[in-house]
């Protein structure tokens, strides 16, 4: 791909847009910032505090630890701690330099002030309103669509901010760059022929954060040592390495790690399954550096392109395109070009598409880890001459559309399984 196509310039966009940094779940994290925001509006700390969440942010919320806070969880815990001891300035960091001191703040304000949590009226599948309320004074605040987009600020009724449209399917965001000019076939032609230095500052950073938290989740004690467990049971084998590393990063950042990792497709899991397992088999295959950077990305990549027909948040767990995606990488590292790669892409996902995604805790490590055996197993099919064809269950002729009815499927197909996921996980009745 030439640097005059404007699908090269617009595949560096992409990156620079999806690959940003975050420290915790992102879910939580989006409620901090829009909490710490919401108060830098304000200008003093509220007296009340209100929430109103899209099922989908609840569901993502209620299970996970949110770092920095002494090991407290959920949506109240998210909102006071953006509150009481967030930097707006920080976006996905905003609470990546709380104090000893700011913790015990944030557990006092909690004690002492009215945090409430309410469902988001309305069919937007992610929707963060947050009200704050000082004496006479208050404070609305909404981001839609994805983490960081503040579509609305008002401020004693008089709207400060109100920018873009808000998407109640999910199917896209405003404000970022076009994702139609993606395919697997074009990805590949870009990351082959692409000056790395394009991308090289946005994607090493990616290789540095996400495999320094992958190393953290093998020292310590984190959730349910899914990494741990991989290793001592399955051994030291690079098919079982890439898995567990990929899980220890999830095992740490599910369970508080004060770590940053770099995110892909709005979720740091999904970034870290894209990445580490790539690594792992640069390293083993003793690829130069640059090949490395290049597999990255084309994981990164591939991830974007099969999430963006599921939407940001949906009951098919984004650790499956992003395990996929690895997958497809590691065929890239072994020499493979286009045919590798979509043949690689067809295999795993006919293999595990449907994987449930019931929130962010310590089991999505797991997941992760059968995600990226998904991707392995799927290239090894290549290696033996194996292939699942166009017409078995949901594979279609071709990547693309298989590509597009595992969209389908996640988009649409699972959006009631969606509903019941949420209704078990807060404790409401099944329906009739």
């Amino acid at each position: 791909m030439e640097k005059n196509d404007q699908r090269y310039h617009h595949f560096v966009q992409i990156l620079r847009e999806e690959l940003v940094p975050a420290m915790g779940c992102t879910e939580p994290i989006a409620i901090a910032y829009g909490a710490a925001k919401a108060r830098e509006v304000l200008g003093r700390l509220p007296d009340k505090v209100l929430v109103e969440a899209s099922g989908n942010i609840i569901k993502n919320v209620k299970s996970v630890v949110v770092p920095n806070t002494g090991g407290l969880k959920g949506i109240e815990a998210a909102a006071a701690a953006g509150v009481a001891a967030g930097d707006a300035g920080k976006i996905l960091e905003v609470i990546s330099q709380v104090t000893e001191a700011q913790k015990a703040d944030i557990r006092t304000y909690l004690d002492t002030h009215e945090v409430k949590v309410a469902p988001a009226q309305g069919d937007v599948i992610f929707d963060i309103i947050i009200t704050l309320t000082a004496g006479t004074d208050q404070v609305r605040l909404r981001i839609a669509d994805y983490h960081t987009n503040i579509v609305l600020i008002e401020k004693n009724g008089e709207t400060l901010l109100k920018s873009g449209a808000v998407v109640a399917a999910g199917d896209s965001a405003a404000g970022l760059t076009d994702r139609s000019c993606l395919s697997v076939e074009a990805i590949v032609d870009f990351v082959q022929t692409m000056d790395v230095d394009d991308v090289r500052e946005i994607v090493q950073r990616q290789v540095d954060y996400n495999y320094a938290i992958a190393q953290e989740g093998m020292r310590g004690d984190w959730g349910a040592n899914i990494g741990k467990v991989l290793r001592d049971h399955y051994g030291d084998d690079i098919k079982i390495r890439a898995r567990y590393m990929a899980a220890a990063g999830s095992d740490a950042r599910m369970s508080g790690c004060e770590m940053p990792v770099i995110i892909v497709s709005g979720s740091g899991n999904q970034g870290m399954t894209a990445s580490v397992p790539v690594i792992e088999y640069a390293k083993e295959l003793g690829v130069d550096h640059d090949t490395m950077l290049r597999a990255v990305t084309l994981s990164d990549l591939l991830t974007i392109h099969m999430k963006t027909g599921i939407g940001r948040l949906s009951a098919y767990c984004g650790a499956v395109s992003a395990g996929c995606g690895a997958g497809a990488a590691i065929a890239y590292l072994q020499g493979g070009g286009f045919n590798e790669v979509a043949h690689t892409l067809v295999n795993a996902l006919a293999t595990i598409s449907g994987m449930i995604c019931d929130g962010a805790k310590p089991s999505c490590a797991a997941k992760i880890a059968a995600a990226v055996d998904a991707g392995i197993l799927g290239y090894n099919m290549y290696r033996s001459s194996q292939q699942f064809r166009g017409g078995e269950g949901i594979v279609a002729k071709g990547v693309e559309a298989t590509i597009t009815n595992i969209g389908r499927l996640g988009r649409l197909g699972m959006r009631e399984t969606d509903k019941e996921i949420i209704r078990i996980m807060t404790g409401q009745p099944p329906q009739a």
